[in-house]
């Protein structure tokens, strides 16, 4: 008997493991739920919830191939050696597969099962599948991981061009096994169902997450350069949440991209190509998870910068969270992760700016929050995400670029589409006025819209201040 634990790669098609496993032999599938684990990383109820909702889409498809998927319950990772060992003795399993995943407790949680099954004699068969290319085998010339996302795709685009990674094929219909499948769970202690309105954002199972990539890359992608970076447009892929639960994959991702652009990765549709880079950005963030595991554990990917004097305010903290800044765009943004589980990335970097430049509120405080609301938390992009902004990460803004959100919100959202969508008490302002209302000096009848809570200039000032002040500015990260 095979049998393959699903983690982050919830689909039938394209699934390295899967596949390998049922190639195999007989083949049963096992998802473990650690909800203990999952509340110490920070996961979001509506994440969790979309996790089971695709759970129970697959286990409907691999039941029509006649491949139970059973559910076991392993509320911290260190149980998963036990409770997959008991499982591989009850059905006499001969080898596990599994797909890899990359930040250090995953490691070392698919290290100690490794030890565990292998010490009885049971095989256990990992497979490159979350990524393009395996970490560590992109690298400097000098062996070293690349800490620059240029270099790092210029040798990425020079891997493509020579080996392009092929889909795999999904498994076959095998016959019926006496072993049921179990239910899956309409819920997990510890996470809130999310609303319906949020869940309706959201379809679960690989149609639908199919849909939206060939929807995508037949007509959107095109437009994808000009107009990613404008909220109010319908810009994105919308496939984050499907791609950091595996419901889809970045194999998939990649070769719909270049099936829309004649199989060009670096000329022809220029909104392809932007794309194609996405997809390596994603790539590079999970590399820089093993090269560099301190960002596993809450540490700055560049060491000088834990000397940053981050403000305590937490009561300027309450009202980023809250959407309460009197910034517009910074609380739409913010409305809209509360609402939607989602934030579209151009606003992310808005908002992190804000939180880390203009408030000099520690980064983890942000990333935290983030991974607590967002449906597709994926903890290499959104620790790369907000440690580029904060100036303390991989390829990172200089200390001195500082985001303005009001002109960011004037350039991006000129006629306040997105920010009346977010913040109705503002609906009556014509298009100059909405990205400031304060310039009104309170006279424009809105209520219960706050002032601003930090003056955009002198918060710049301090902020290029701590960072000038750091006890070594040379920004070379070493060690880990």
């Amino acid at each position: 008997m095979q049998l393959i634990w699903l983690r982050s790669d919830l689909r039938l098609h394209d699934n390295t493991a899967l596949s390998a496993a049922a190639a195999r032999g007989p083949c049963v599938a096992v998802y473990l739920l650690s909800p203990e684990q999952w509340l110490e990383h920070d996961d979001a109820p509506c994440k969790v919830d979309f996790w089971l909702r695709n759970l129970r889409e697959l286990s409907r498809e691999l039941g029509q191939l006649n491949i139970p998927l059973l559910i076991r319950q392993a509320p911290r990772w260190d149980d998963a050696p036990s409770v997959l060992l008991n499982l591989c003795r009850q059905w006499q399993v001969d080898a596990l597969h599994l797909n890899e995943e990359y930040g250090i407790h995953e490691s070392r949680r698919d290290a100690a099962v490794a030890r565990t099954l292998q010490a009885e004699g049971i095989e256990v068969r990992r497979y490159l599948d979350q990524l393009l290319f395996k970490p560590g085998s992109v690298l400097t010339r000098t062996g070293t991981y690349f800490q620059v996302f240029s270099q790092f795709r210029k040798v990425c685009y020079e891997r493509l061009h020579h080996s392009l990674p092929s889909l795999v094929r999904a498994p076959h219909k095998q016959a019926p096994l006496n072993i049921a499948s179990d239910a899956i769970p309409l819920s997990v202690d510890g996470f809130a169902t999310p609303a319906d309105n949020l869940r309706n954002l959201w379809p679960a199972g690989e149609a639908e997450a199919r849909r939206r990539l060939d929807s995508f890359s037949d007509v959107q992608i095109e437009h994808y350069q000009s107009e990613r970076d404008f909220p109010a447009k319908p810009g994105t892929s919308q496939l984050s949440a499907y791609l950091a639960a595996g419901v889809i994959s970045a194999r998939q991702c990649l070769h719909a991209a270049l099936n829309s652009n004649q199989g060009e990765f670096e000329s022809g549709k220029t909104g392809a190509v932007t794309w194609i880079n996405e997809l390596l950005w994603r790539e590079f963030y999970k590399h820089i998870l093993v090269g560099y595991p301190r960002v596993s554990r809450h540490r700055a990917f560049r060491p000088e910068t834990e000397a940053l004097a981050w403000r305590n305010a937490p009561e300027e903290l309450a009202a980023w969270q809250q959407a309460r800044t009197g910034l517009p765009i910074i609380d739409a943004a913010m409305r809209q992760l509360l609402a939607t589980g989602w934030m579209h990335n151009r606003l992310r970097m808005v908002v992190a700016m804000f939180l880390t430049k203009n408030l000099l509120i520690d980064w983890r405080e942000g990333e935290r929050f983030f991974m607590r609301h967002l449906i597709d938390g994926d903890l290499a992009a959104n620790n790369g995400g907000w440690q580029w902004s904060s100036s303390t990460g991989t390829d990172s803004a200089p200390y001195f670029r500082i985001f303005n959100p009001l002109s960011q919100s004037e350039k991006f959202d000129p006629e306040g589409v997105f920010i009346k969508q977010w913040l109705p008490e503002l609906a009556g302002l014509n298009k100059k006025d909405v990205h400031n209302p304060a310039n009104l000096g309170g006279l424009f009848g809105v209520v219960d819209y706050p002032s601003p809570i930090v003056d955009l200039g002198t918060s710049r000032t301090r902020a290029l201040t701590a960072f000038k002040n750091l006890p070594s500015r040379q920004y070379a990260a070493v060690g880990s």
